[in-house]
């Protein structure tokens, strides 16, 4: 691993681990970790903005969101306070849609910075903590809506839980709220495959953490055959991404150090790899000029990667 003021570590990094034969084609030999950015207390939710070429993440406990700029390699605060922001990503318009725990919404900046809410209460009770979101081709927007930013003053605030832990669709068109399905045990990080025929999602209070894969229904508006595509054992996985061969690349870490870091999963759950980190990953995303940089939010830190696979367009 290095940044622009250390020496590179020898290439091949000896931190990108193939445990699959496959993983060496997803990976360049020529390419190294590198600590992008430090200073954060629980760094979550990365989006790559291609038209503002910088990386934005939230700040979750420092109430903030952060923003890299990849011509001077600076941080600079972006937005602050967040409402304890969380997940972010980007509409099919290119506005960020982000989760704040705070305000126990989802909302949307418009171009001009103003803060439209797109979702703050289910059937008149207030929703819990959105966390994680992502936005179909069709421009509605899924999100999950686990308890953990009431459940202390760490990263939101105390509060009573008013719904059961949930999955929710905006319809891009009159902008509802709907109920996708309440049964997945804290429900977090989420990404579809390829083609949109499948929704995956961390569930983070099983024991083991399953990451499961649904299938979408006849017009893609609802979940169908829950199953489980890989139990964790003794790893965390929490936010993860997509490639556009099917890949799940998903942010791993607790118990011992050497859980710290992704883990790469095949379409049918099997492992490929992973990346050692110093750090645990909470979420990543791809970007850069053609979506082969893979940018992972690690605790206190952001570090990247240029790998040889592409993020799905529009994640």
């Amino acid at each position: 691993m290095h940044a622009a003021t250390e020496t590179p570590v020898r290439y091949p990094d000896p931190a990108v681990i193939a445990l699959d034969p496959r993983f060496h084609a997803l990976t360049l030999p020529l390419a190294a970790l590198e600590r992008l950015a430090g200073g954060s207390r629980w760094a979550e939710g990365p989006m790559w903005f291609g038209d503002w070429n910088c990386l934005l993440w939230s700040d979750v406990p420092n109430n903030r969101i952060m923003r890299w700029e990849a011509a001077t390699g600076q941080s600079q605060v972006f937005r602050s306070p967040s409402n304890y922001a969380n997940g972010n990503t980007r509409d099919r318009q290119g506005r960020l849609i982000t989760c704040e725990h705070l305000s126990r919404r989802v909302t949307r900046t418009e171009p001009d910075g103003r803060i439209t809410v797109l979702a703050d209460s289910y059937q008149g009770k207030r929703l819990n903590s959105p966390n994680d979101v992502v936005v179909k081709s069709d421009g509605s927007v899924w999100f999950t809506d686990p308890p953990f930013g009431i459940v202390g003053y760490y990263q939101g605030e105390q509060a009573e839980q008013q719904l059961p832990a949930a999955i929710y669709r905006i319809d891009p068109v009159n902008g509802q709220v709907a109920l996708v399905t309440d049964a997945v045990n804290g429900p977090n990080g989420l990404a579809f495959s390829p083609d949109e025929s499948q929704l995956y999602v961390v569930e983070s209070r099983a024991q083991p953490r399953n990451l499961l894969a649904f299938d979408l229904n006849a017009d893609g508006t609802g979940l169908l055959g829950q199953r489980v595509l890989f139990d964790a054992g003794e790893g965390t996985p929490d936010g993860f991404r997509v490639d556009i061969h099917g890949n799940l690349w998903c942010g791993w870490g607790m118990g011992t150090a050497d859980l710290d870091g992704v883990r790469v999963f095949s379409p049918q759950g099997e492992l490929l790899g992973r990346i050692a980190l110093p750090e645990r990953c909470a979420n990543l995303c791809f970007g850069g000029l053609h979506r082969n940089r893979l940018f992972m939010a690690s605790c206190t830190s952001i570090y990247s990667l240029f790998v040889n696979t592409q993020g799905i367009a529009g994640t």
